[in-house]
């Protein structure tokens, strides 16, 4: 019922800047709180950041903060993640996911996009 589209992942150099974006429709986009999660080669999918309706409730994963920022604007139905300093590490396929309910586990969200992949290069 709410489908979720990400864009933006391209290939960046180390220390550079990139920002996705994950288009939502489907159900009213402002009652969800919606995630940022990213997936390595050979690793399990890891949370990165998470956002409440109406942008009060914020938090990062500990291997992004003060580098990545999250937003949404619910009048375009769009999530951004602002990544900034980005390092090798961060590569990864990235995705958006909304939930109904305050969550950092992946099992906890209901939708998800299909991903866009971000490369960093050394």
């Amino acid at each position: 019922q709410v489908q979720l589209v990400e864009s933006g992942g391209e290939l960046v150099q180390a220390g550079g800047s990139l920002r996705l974006s994950c288009a939502a429709s489907g159900r009213t986009f402002s009652s969800y709180y919606m995630g940022w999660f990213r997936q390595a080669p050979g690793k399990e999918r890891e949370f990165v950041a998470r956002i409440s309706w109406s942008a009060g409730r914020i938090f990062y994963a500990d291997s992004v903060k003060g580098r990545f920022t999250i937003s949404r604007d619910n009048a375009k139905n769009t999530v951004y993640l602002q990544m900034n300093s980005l390092k090798p590490e961060d590569t990864a396929v990235y995705y958006c996911a909304a939930t109904n309910v305050i969550a950092t586990k992946g099992s906890s969200y209901d939708y998800w996009g299909r991903g866009t992949q971000v490369t960093v290069s050394s």
